[in-house]
């Protein structure tokens, strides 16, 4: 008996569902593909056509809309990128458009299937679904998270810039756990930074990030954190163009600004007409400095001539003056000559100069300015209080530190042991100042 010949794709209809039975029986890939590709084939043939010995069917049956998610979640788990990459793409483009219904229907097994490619170990498979999710308000929650904190950039950059899934818990968690490089650029450009978020970027000592943040003009920077910004910026040049055009400059950030940034950009903080008479005034102040110094030949490359500000001039006429000393300057000078006391600094913590007390910090404990910032961003009490310690500061001053400066709960913060004595060990304010990389002092 001879046996019946293979269908022919021309003489069979794959919408009709007894061609489309005969079909998929087909030797030819071919044909099989074109019931694949119908979008009026039924389910129970997609899901059949899912396990397909040829890639270009499985890929077909991956692009399908009417494709089960059941079938779907087989696909996701595909030996071929090509397949997968195919359900990736489908699968985000569809999730938008499911009204209600269909989505209590089959959300579980989207969500299967979407958290089975956000853990797929092809890059270009991860990439697709951020690409696809990064804007859309039900994305999952989960896979956005874990797409975020993907070691490609190319991943985690557009869910981390875009996504309105991502929480300021989840962005802050991101950051603290310091995340792939680049990504922390992609959170500070952000629409709407929000405060919490622009002070964790700025204690990142990541350079690009922080310069994206200052660049942003919708993110929430406060003026605490713009001071400690401050604090650094003479050493990061690519700063000081954002800075300066920065909207609502306080009239103390203008005055710091004056005393470092370059002529051009001097000319930019003298242009703007949002300055409020205070900024102008401190604006002036420190420019005369400036010509001062230059005149002094104390600080090359600084403004000789003239500064054109409206109807006050600053010209090379003012005598001298002294300039505005640095914070670690300021520490380090008093520290030499022998007067950076305990009582000085609770005097300047009292007064609301944080800038100063840090650095003093720094100074005495020997550990780096960015690396004090973040124990003290811990809100850690038995951190805060092992930098106190290290500093050889009492620890009556670690609980005023605790209080102040790091705006630790009383509750919360630590007391001193018998009235006088620090209730941690050496060895345990040694551990957990290495946490933070802090080795012992030789």
């Amino acid at each position: 008996m001879t046996p019946p010949a293979n269908p022919r794709s021309e003489a069979l209809d794959p919408a009709d569902y007894e061609s489309a039975k005969r079909m998929v029986q087909s030797e030819d890939p071919a044909v099989r593909r074109k019931v694949a590709e119908h979008p009026k084939t039924r389910p129970e043939l997609l899901y059949f056509l899912a396990a397909d010995a040829a890639a270009e069917v499985r890929r077909a049956i991956a692009t399908n809309a009417g494709t089960p998610r059941q079938a779907d979640l087989l696909l996701a788990k595909d030996r071929e990128v090509m397949v997968r990459q195919a359900v990736a793409r489908k699968i985000a483009r569809l999730l938008p458009e499911l009204s209600a219904d269909q989505a209590m229907q089959i959300e579980r097994l989207t969500v299967e299937c979407l958290e089975t490619l956000a853990r797929d170990q092809a890059t270009e498979v991860r990439g697709i679904l951020a690409e696809a999710l990064k804007d859309l308000p039900n994305a999952p929650h989960g896979v956005i998270n874990r797409l975020a904190r993907d070691v490609e950039l190319s991943v985690c950059a557009p869910v981390l810039q875009h996504s309105p899934i991502l929480t300021e818990e989840d962005l802050t968690d991101i950051i603290m756990k310091g995340p792939v490089r680049g990504a922390m650029t992609a959170i500070a450009s952000r629409q709407n930074v929000s405060a919490s978020v622009a002070d964790a970027i700025a204690r990142s000592d990541d350079e690009a990030a922080v310069t994206a943040l200052l660049g942003n003009p919708s993110a929430q920077i406060r003026e605490e954190t713009l001071d400690r910004i401050l604090d650094q910026a003479p050493q990061h040049e690519p700063w000081h163009s954002p800075l300066v055009r920065r909207p609502r400059l306080p009239a103390r950030a203008v005055a710091r600004l004056a005393s470092f940034v370059a002529d051009k950009l001097l000319k930019v903080l003298q242009d703007r007409d949002d300055l409020d008479p205070e900024a102008t005034r401190g604006l002036v102040e420190a420019v005369r400095q400036r010509v001062g110094q230059a005149a002094a030949g104390a600080a090359p490359g600084l403004p000789l001539g003239p500064v054109d500000f409206g109807e006050e001039a600053v010209g090379g006429a003012a005598g001298p003056e002294k300039p505005v000393e640095r914070p670690t300057d300021k520490a380090a000078r008093l520290n030499k000559e022998g007067k950076l006391t305990e009582k000085l600094i609770e005097g300047s913590m009292v007064e609301g100069d944080r800038g100063f007390v840090m650095a003093a910090l720094a100074e005495l404990s020997q550990i780096p300015l960015p690396v004090v910032d973040r124990i003290v961003a811990t809100h850690a009490p038995r951190a805060v209080t092992a930098l106190v310690w290290r500093a050889g500061l009492t620890m009556r001053f670690a609980r005023q530190v605790q209080l102040r400066l790091a705006q630790i709960p009383p509750k919360t913060a630590l007391n001193a042991r018998d009235g006088t004595h620090y209730p941690m060990t050496d060895e345990e304010m040694r551990w957990q100042l290495e946490f933070f990389g802090v080795e012992e002092k030789a």
